[in-house]
């Protein structure tokens, strides 16, 4: 009797234990399932900064003092899972720059005009007003100045080159060509010494040269004449073509240097502007493009000094080799006169007046 009391008292004692344990139990799995529903807290915060008022809510932590009086594990587990969702939840609002929150990002108001108007003012203090050539003249350094007036001086003095040697060489060509007419249209000397008379022409001091010589060696062989007088129509020529050449050799340095000096200008500007590139601390193309256009101009300065220069000069080659072999045919046709009036001396046929037709 008394073992059976002892068995249903401890039988009453397990039911009781389970009873009472089982509440707490209960509560114990209640408690995981609300915090870990809160958990998705995290999604509401990506969104948009909004779900901040919900972390007030956070409060209801200190219910868990509760849990140390259950035996399950499952109690730390999920106190370390709530709050890790403020960790995540928190630090990604700041980061977030979404409108919502009404504050701008910090790099908004560095692009904005008041970072933008210091420099667009010292932008407009350093840019020249005038962009027109003499404006950029102006505004260059002295010595891009210097190069750009020797150039432009250098212009000036092949443009005066040409306009003095296209009248002297038009003239001089036409004397010579109507010179060579009359030679080719006389019998002789004496003849084309009389039609082109006391005119001081090349042609004319080619024929009174070859008189001279002959009148000067009367009696002597014909071979020497002829040598003699050769050598002074060709002193003669020289002479004439050395004067239509005079300027020629200033168009041809001009044309070779000029756009050499140019350039040396553009070098010059550019170091300067990238001397200013390097103070002012900004490669703006505003700031940078009118050193470097002032720069350009010594150039295009100097090609326009020297492009005509190169073509006037080509231009009066062509004309004074058609000028010296103008001179060379008249050559040849006073030595044709010569040889034929030394001939008829040697027939007998004498000449009249031969002196004074030299004279």
């Amino acid at each position: 009797m008394p073992r059976a009391c002892v068995r249903w008292g401890s039988i009453l004692s397990l039911v009781l234990a389970g009873a009472f344990a089982a509440p707490s139990m209960g509560m114990a799995q209640q408690q995981p399932t609300p915090q870990a529903q809160s958990a998705p807290a995290v999604p509401q915060a990506q969104p948009t900064l909004p779900a901040l008022p919900a972390l007030p809510a956070q409060p209801a932590l200190p219910a868990q003092p509760t849990l140390p009086a259950a035996p399950a594990s499952p109690a730390p587990a999920a106190a370390n899972a709530t709050p890790s969702a403020p960790a995540t939840s928190v630090p990604a609002s700041p980061v977030q720059g979404t409108p919502g929150t009404g504050t701008p990002s910090p790099a908004t108001p560095a692009l904005g005009a008041p970072g933008a108007a210091p420099m667009a003012t010292s932008a407009s203090l350093i840019l020249p007003h005038d962009l027109s050539p003499w404006g950029m003249f102006m505004a260059a350094d002295m010595v891009v100045k210097a190069v750009m007036l020797g150039l432009a001086f250098a212009s000036v003095v092949t443009w005066t080159v040409a306009v003095v040697k296209v009248l002297e060489l038009f003239m001089a060509l036409g004397q010579a060509r109507r010179g060579l007419k009359i030679l080719r249209q006389a019998s002789g000397l004496l003849p084309a010494a009389g039609a082109l008379g006391t005119a001081k022409t090349t042609t004319n001091r080619l024929v009174r040269a070859a008189l001279a010589e002959l009148e000067a060696s009367r009696g002597l062989p014909a071979e020497g004449i002829k040598e003699r007088v050769a050598i002074s129509l060709s002193r003669i020529d020289a002479y004439a073509t050395r004067r239509m050449q005079v300027g020629t050799g200033l168009l041809a340095t001009i044309g070779a240097t000029a756009p050499f000096v140019g350039l040396f200008g553009t070098v010059w500007g550019i170091m300067n502007s990238f001397i200013g590139i390097s103070k002012a601390q900004t490669t703006n193309l505003a700031v940078v493009a009118p050193g470097i256009a002032e720069a350009l101009l010594a150039t295009a300065i100097g090609l326009v000094a020297a492009i005509p220069a190169v073509v006037i000069y080509n231009v009066f080659a062509r004309a004074i080799a058609n000028y010296r072999a103008t001179l060379g045919d008249s050559s040849s046709e006073v030595l044709r006169h010569l040889s034929r009036d030394l001939d008829r001396q040697d027939a007998g046929i004498v000449v009249p007046s031969l002196r004074a037709a030299a004279e």
